[in-house]
């Protein structure tokens, strides 16, 4: 029985070897040419909701976080605030985790990885909602669409940092850059008690260069 278990993770990895392939050898080649060679560093993604941007960073050698490269978000649907329930048309925000099962190289959107919504916070308040990704193409409900091109850049780089070894990547999603002054401005928001939660992680990210530790999401 063992050995037809290995077998098949062996057969489902080739699979999903030989469906990437074709989708990432440019982006490969657009890396290495433009950037130099950054694959098998740690990747962490943030995105700001009310910028449409999406932060790749990577790890470098001496341990420092620097930001590799800003991709604007092509859709993105819902408003400002948290996901609360399947099908609300709404993307998340708060702190999320890519492992490497979560990565779809036959996604019907180009390429795509799950974020891991919901997390342990989300669960706790009887959040619902599945299949929340970062995938290529330019129209999307609830999830990040990047459009092809881009998606094969940043579906490379995380699938390279699994390949070396990495657990996760983490995935923190902001409504705004939460400035003091923007942060006085929402006093009155009805989400101010869930942004007060990521606040937290916001100043740590802006403060140390690095992704929040989330242990708790």
């Amino acid at each position: 029985m063992r050995k037809i278990l290995l077998f098949l993770l062996f057969l489902i990895m080739n699979l999903n070897i030989q469906a990437e392939e074709p989708r990432v050898s440019q982006a490969r080649l657009n890396i290495r040419e433009e950037w130099g060679c950054h694959f098998g560093k740690p990747v962490f993604i943030r995105i700001i909701k009310e910028e449409m941007l999406l932060e790749l960073w990577l790890q470098e050698e001496n341990a420092g976080w620097r930001i590799f490269k800003t991709y604007p978000v092509a859709c993105m649907s819902g408003e400002l605030g948290p996901k609360t329930a399947e099908g609300d048309e709404q993307a998340p925000e708060g702190f999320y985790r890519v492992v490497p099962g979560n990565m779809n190289p036959r996604s019907k959107f180009h390429l795509s990885f799950n974020i891991g919504y919901p997390n342990n916070y989300d669960a706790g308040l009887g959040r619902t909602g599945s299949f929340i990704m970062i995938h290529g193409g330019d129209e999307s409900i609830g999830c990040f669409a990047m459009t092809d091109p881009v998606i094969e850049e940043i579906y490379t780089l995380v699938n390279e940092a699994f390949k070396a070894g990495v657990k996760y990547v983490p995935v923190q999603v902001y409504p705004f850059r939460m400035t003091p002054e923007r942060m006085q401005e929402e006093q009155e928001n009805t989400y101010l008690d869930f942004w007060n939660h990521l606040l937290p992680g916001w100043q740590y990210t802006e403060t140390n260069n690095a992704p929040y530790p989330d242990e708790d999401n």
